[in-house]
């Protein structure tokens, strides 16, 4: 059975060291979801065309050591710099069932810590259809002088789509032309929302009178099937008109049933009738009931603008508004002068004379009283004042005011002229609301010359300073020690833009305590209590101020910190203080594993230190216990001289090879981190697991050679299963201690099988152009073509007519040289990999030889540089220029050819560079790699470059090559 399969480390591949490869990361975004279509812009962007509800599936493949990690973020559009406040952090972006206002271009940013983050975009283009909303319109304009009567209708066809739709008009089941039909015109409006297309019916005749459809397409795109619309137009055609069974505004009281009707009074086809509310929607105990609105026991929440409207296509919309007020009122008591009760929503004022700046009542003087009610609306109370029971009315010592200009609105005063003894009294203001089920509210004021007087503000004694530990309970005390009647406090922050702790500015106690609940530090500061100018004298406000004093624990760093060294150096541990309150610090004492360490009692102003040598019985975690009157805090510490994890290295090229028996050995690769942190690092555990069962444990002895940072380490295991993958398990080892093991799946992919020679002409005829692919670290990309599908409006001076063979169906790739490109872009066109190691060179020659052979078209009087660059994948990857060609080479097709023999792995690089203008495009054909040197005289069969007829060896290629490739890059 497969679980008893046993696995061997190969002796034969010893554990090598390699060259530095911390390399910055790199990313490519492929697409595997339901897309319509993928294309390049004109600016290298790759744009990604998908159905509105479809499934868009977007893939972030990454490169780069350490592992990069992969960060999804998009704009609102393609002009906006903004991202979203959301982001994905997965190499897969799935979106089920997009919306277009998903639409918008997605980034994919790949960092690892070495160098820049690599960010790469793709631009998702959302394509819908709606159905189109058809509208009637019409004119009728007398024409003085004549003897006629225009009437000229519009159906105007309005849909959201993207792409633009295209419009067709039918009448019945004729297609309306306008050349054909004098009496029709077919137009597009300016300033309208969506596209949109009229049908103008001038000076209507009987044969106008028929069903009209409005049929919209976006040419099949994304399977997008069309949608129409259809109207019937009548002589009896005629917009909406509503009235509506109540007056502009209705007051009702909380609790009632209100029924709008809004009733239809012309209109034809019948119109259809929708309420709405503003602001906000319909409350959710609303019922529509035809065209009735009924609201059920409102409450002052149901409160606003209800409107009707009625649409039955044919002109504007009817509409009517109404406003709903609800009348409302508190329901909380207050104690008033008398030691009785008046209700908390009904307050008064009592303003002695200001023009003598008087905070007194005195003989002589003019005395003010005023009464308010918090009700809705206001201008629906009614105040009434009593003297002694008696009604007041208006007379020269006593004026009464509805509205008075000096007060809130709504409030209502009474003003008692030169004020004399007979005016000492009991004064009630009583507020009603007419029509109302709400009771009466009554407040009594009592004015005496001992019952009125200036209130005094006191903070008792210690309670300037109020102290409190986070998390506690707190109360501030300003109590109105004298003065009648004594008002409210009104308590707020004295630092401007800070709130209370309920999130408003002011916070009103009756008794002058505020009780703070669960202090916090954000919660420390002064704080303002006043006298309330209402339920009192409006004089002067009294205030006094308190310091509330929030103490906590330190706040130390750091919080945790992982500390490496070598065995018998010395450790040095710190643990900041950053903040404390009180700052006076009462205790300090370090722990190893959780016992005391005994050491000298710290100097509790210094910042807590602890020295050590590190040995292998005091590895472990450190904890610096720092204490203040409120509190401890710690630092902690992990003290060891464990070796850091190794880094998998996840690029290596082609690290699967075929071996006897349907087995197959891997490259496993990886680097160090921080080597020379730790003790000396002898070797490493290698894991092999399949199902969580351990298969192989084994030691990889480095034989007295030290991995170096950035230096990759390799190792091969061989005689694993086809087609099994399996866990890899690694952990360094030094003389005293074993590192955390990382682990990674490796897997099984058919390494790269090198074609025949015959194989290896690529014509480009198949849009997957061979395994070919764009570089995307550069400026353009190259273009597939063949003279079909030219640009018609292209340069006529530069670029070939037809391909290599001379066939107009024939394809070919060039580089196109007009706007945007300016001189000196560079587009780069990459072969497959393709892997040497399996191919054993000439006798007493370690390298194999191959040729290169290719047709270049380079016309044009500014032709810039076409380069062919060597590739050679090792741990990183070195170009070198191998081939080159400047400027105008006549109008023909050239062939070229030449030798390579690379080192290792490589890729065959196509770099076209833009001249100074836009007479310089350059384009290549029938690209050969074959084992052997070139021939003299070498050529190209032409029975495989005719359109298509090579299509057995281009799925050759592309099934080994493309796949070998894209399987490097996932890894």
């Amino acid at each position: 059975m497969e679980l008893f399969w046993i696995l061997l480390f190969s002796s034969v591949c010893p554990l090598t060291l390699g060259q530095g490869v911390y390399a910055r990361a790199n990313a490519q975004i492929v697409h595997s979801g339901a897309a319509c279509n993928v294309k390049d812009d004109n600016i290298s962007e790759r744009i990604y065309t998908i159905k509105e509800g479809d499934t868009l599936v977007l893939q972030c493949i990454v490169k780069g050591h350490p592992r990069p990690q992969i960060r999804w973020t998009k704009t609102a559009g393609s002009a906006s710099d903004k991202f979203q406040e959301t982001s994905i952090y997965n190499e897969t972006l799935r979106i089920e069932g997009i919306l277009r206002v998903q639409g918008g271009r997605y980034y994919c940013k790949a960092d690892n810590g070495v160098g820049v983050a690599d960010i790469k975009s793709i631009r998702v283009d959302v394509q819908y259809l709606d159905t189109p909303v058809l509208t009637v319109h019409q004119t009728i304009s007398d024409v003085r002088g004549s003897y006629y009567q225009e009437k000229t209708v519009f159906l105007r066809c309005t849909v959201n789509s993207n792409p633009p739709a295209r419009f067709i008009w039918k009448r019945g089941n004729m297609r309306i032309e306008q050349s054909k039909d004098n009496g029709v015109d077919i137009y597009e409006p300016l300033y309208t929302q969506g596209e949109t297309k009229v049908l103008k019916l001038k000076n209507l005749r009987p044969k106008d009178f028929a069903d009209y459809t409005c049929q919209v397409s976006v040419r099949n795109v994304c399977s997008i099937e069309d949608k129409s619309v259809t109207f019937r137009l009548t002589n009896a055609t005629t917009p909406p008109m509503i009235r509506l069974s109540v007056n502009d505004s209705v007051v009702v009281d909380p609790g009632q049933d209100v029924f709008l009707t809004c009733e239809i009074t012309a209109g034809f086809p019948p119109p259809k009738v929708t309420w709405s509310r503003y602001p906000g929607p319909l409350p959710l105990s609303a019922q529509v009931r035809g065209q009735t609105l009924i609201l059920r026991a409102v409450t002052p929440t149901d409160a606003g603008f209800y409107n009707c409207t009625a649409v039955n296509n044919v002109g504007n919309p009817a509409r009517k508004n109404v406003n709903l007020i609800v009348r409302s009122k508190c329901l909380y008591l207050l104690p008033n002068d008398k030691g009785t009760d008046a209700m908390g929503n009904l307050t008064f004022q009592i303003t002695p004379d200001s023009n003598k700046d008087s905070e007194t009542i005195q003989m002589g003087r003019d005395l003010k009283l005023s009464c308010h009610a918090d009700a809705t609306p206001q201008d629906k109370v009614n105040y009434t004042w009593y003297k002694n029971g008696a009604p007041v009315f208006n007379s020269d010592s006593l004026i009464l005011l509805r509205s008075d200009p000096d007060m809130a609105p709504g409030t209502s005063s009474l003003e008692i002229v030169d004020m004399k003894f007979r005016d000492l009294a009991t004064y009630s203001c009583v507020a009603n609301f007419p029509g109302s089920r709400v009771p009466e509210l009554r407040v009594d004021v009592n004015i005496s010359q001992n019952s009125v007087s200036p209130p005094v503000l006191s903070v008792p004694p210690g309670g300037q300073v109020v102290s409190v530990r986070e998390g506690g309970n707190a109360e501030l005390v300003c109590l109105v020690v004298d003065g009648k009647p004594r008002p409210p406090i009104l308590w707020s922050r004295v630092e401007k833009d800070l709130l209370m702790s309920a999130g408003k500015a002011v916070m009103e106690t009756p008794d002058g305590r505020l009780r703070l609940k669960n202090v916090s530090r954000d919660m420390m500061g002064l704080y303002r209590c006043q006298t309330a100018p209402y339920n009192g004298l409006n004089i002067k406000r009294r205030e006094a101020q308190i310091q509330l004093n929030v103490q906590y624990p330190p706040i130390v760093d750091p919080v945790f910190q992982d500390v490496r060294s070598r065995n018998h150096q010395m450790v040095t541990l710190r643990c900041m203080i950053l903040r404390s309150n009180p700052p006076r610090l009462t205790d300090i004492r370090w722990f190893r594993n959780g016992d005391f360490i005994r050491m000298p009692m710290p100097d509790l102003k210094e910042t807590p230190e602890l020295k050590f040598k590190l040995e292998p019985a005091n590895n472990g975690s450190y904890e610096c216990r720092v204490s203040n009157s409120a509190g401890m805090s710690t630092c902690t510490f992990n003290v060891s001289a464990q070796p850091y994890n190794a880094e998998f290295y996840f690029d290596t090229p082609n690290p699967v090879r075929i071996q006897k028996g349907n087995n197959y050995s891997y490259n496993l690769q990886w680097t160090q981190k921080d080597p020379e942190a730790t003790d000396r690092i002898i070797g490493y555990w290698v894991n092999v697991r399949k199902n969580k069962q351990s298969l192989l444990s084994k030691q990889i002895d480095l034989k007295g050679k030290e991995p170096e940072k950035g230096v990759l380490l390799s190792h091969t295991i061989s005689d694993l299963r086809i087609p099994l993958s399996y866990e890899v398990r690694l952990a360094p080892i030094t003389t005293y201690s074993t590192g955390d093991y990382i682990s990674r799946i490796i897997q099984y992919s058919e390494p790269y099988t090198y074609p025949r020679p015959s194989d290896h002409v690529c014509g480009f005829e198949d849009d997957r152009i061979c395994g070919f692919s764009q570089d995307r670290s550069d400026v353009f990309d190259w273009t597939r073509q063949n003279h079909l599908t030219q640009n018609p409006k292209r340069s006529a001076n530069t670029g070939p007519e037809t391909d290599r063979s001379g066939t107009k169906e024939g394809y070919y790739m060039y580089i196109e040289a007009s706007r945007p490109r300016v001189q000196g872009d560079k587009a780069r066109l990459l072969s497959p990999l393709f892997n040497v190691t399996s191919v054993r060179g000439p006798k007493g020659s370690g390298r194999v030889p191959y040729c290169v052979s290719f047709y270049y078209h380079m016309k044009g009087k500014h032709i810039g540089t076409l380069n062919v660059l060597l590739r050679v994948r090792s741990i990183a990857s070195v170009d070198s220029v191998v081939w080159m060609k400047s400027g105008h080479q006549g109008p023909d097709w050239k062939k070229a050819f030449f030798d390579i023999s690379p080192s290792g792995p490589f890729q065959i690089v196509f770099e076209g560079i833009r001249g100074p203008s836009f007479e310089g495009d350059i384009a290549i054909d029938d690209v050969s790699i074959t084992i052997g040197k070139c021939k003299q005289g070498n050529t190209v069969a032409t029975a495989v470059l005719i359109g298509g007829s090579h299509s057995l060896p281009l799925a050759s290629w592309l099934t080994a090559g493309l796949a070998s490739f894209l399987l490097l890059l996932h890894r």
